[in-house]
């Protein structure tokens, strides 16, 4: 049974209590050279917001509280901050369209490596890097580092066999959970950020830190409806992965340690099971403490069953400046 309130629409004498044609009237304004995806989502979302507001008797206080949540988003947003997308992350939102976009399965079953949000902190400008000895640190291993040589194979999902020539775009926080744009005193920038294209063998292998968890910013609308929801506002440690290659499904996904502390209650949900991975201890490499061999699944574009691609560029917009 649901323990939703339900909104009556009449009163004991059978009068509506809402205007039963005002919605639908505000969705036919909707003109005639607007694109058919728009009206769509446009119509779609114009329905939903206004059933929320009966369903849920919205007072005019509450309304008005939304409106100067919405506009403290913009306010407190900059180039490098992107308050919006961290207040889309904390709904779950960005997970669920994730979800959306990225589900394939060919007829044996098998899948491709699991996407993971984006999250507001990649950069188009990361550089490429040199695949042999390569590392994406290129500031001094901050105190409590843990060097870590990552290496692996792309594959061919169908196939099986390895995929030369990818990209695979790794970007991460620092030992002090921040990323290089939110700590210019500390990192230079695209520290912890870098491309490496895959060799012959599809292989790819650079040094990088363990991740460490951390607190999303509290400071701002994110944190407000954090505390209003009584939750805490910590990621788990991860790494950020994004894997291309021209003939194949891009894929953006995060990994996570096995022992970090908090991977059940991820604040922004976007742990998958898959995606939790094991650091093992590195012998006989002076640059590296820790060793983690992370092999990744490539779909090829030509595989049905694919989501609408979910990448930052299908709206023109970049996650950050």
């Amino acid at each position: 049974m649901s323990t939703q309130q339900e909104t009556t629409t009449t009163t004991s004498k059978g009068f509506e209590r809402f205007d039963p044609t005002f919605t639908t009237n505000v969705i036919k304004s909707i003109g005639p050279k607007t694109d058919p995806r728009s009206r769509q989502l446009m119509g779609s979302l114009i329905q939903h917001i206004h059933d929320f507001a009966r369903e849920n008797e919205l007072t005019i206080d509450e309304w008005l509280t939304g409106v100067n949540f919405i506009n403290t988003i913009g306010q407190i947003s900059t180039p490098i901050r992107n308050e919006g997308h961290r207040v889309s992350d904390v709904l779950g939102l960005e997970s669920v369209v994730d979800e959306i976009a990225h589900h394939i399965m060919t007829e044996s079953g098998e899948t491709p490596t699991s996407s993971s949000i984006l999250g507001p902190f990649w950069s188009p400008n990361a550089p490429f890097r040199p695949l042999g000895g390569g590392s994406i640190i290129q500031d001094p291993v901050p105190e409590g580092g843990q060097v870590t040589l990552m290496h692996g194979t792309v594959t061919d999902l169908v196939t099986k066999k390895p995929i030369p020539n990818a990209v695979v775009d790794i970007w991460q926080a620092s030992a002090n959970g921040k990323y290089d744009f939110q700590d210019p005193e500390n990192q230079t920038d695209n520290n912890l950020r870098g491309k490496f294209r895959t060799d012959e063998n599809g292989e790819y292998h650079f040094y990088c830190l363990h991740p460490t968890a951390y607190s999303l910013p509290t400071d701002g609308p994110a944190g407000v409806l954090l505390k209003l929801l009584d939750r805490h506002p910590m990621r788990p440690a991860h790494i950020h992965l994004m894997i291309s290659n021209e003939e194949y499904k891009p894929v953006t996904t995060q990994i996570y340690p096995s022992t970090d502390p908090y991977l059940v209650t991820d604040t922004v949900f976007a742990v998958k099971p898959d995606l939790v991975v094991d650091f093992k201890p590195r012998k006989g490499d002076p640059k590296a403490t820790l060793d983690l061999e992370y092999n990744i699944i490539l779909a090829p574009k030509t595989l049905k069953g694919m989501g609408k691609s979910s990448t930052s560029t299908t709206i023109g917009l970049e996650p950050r400046l």
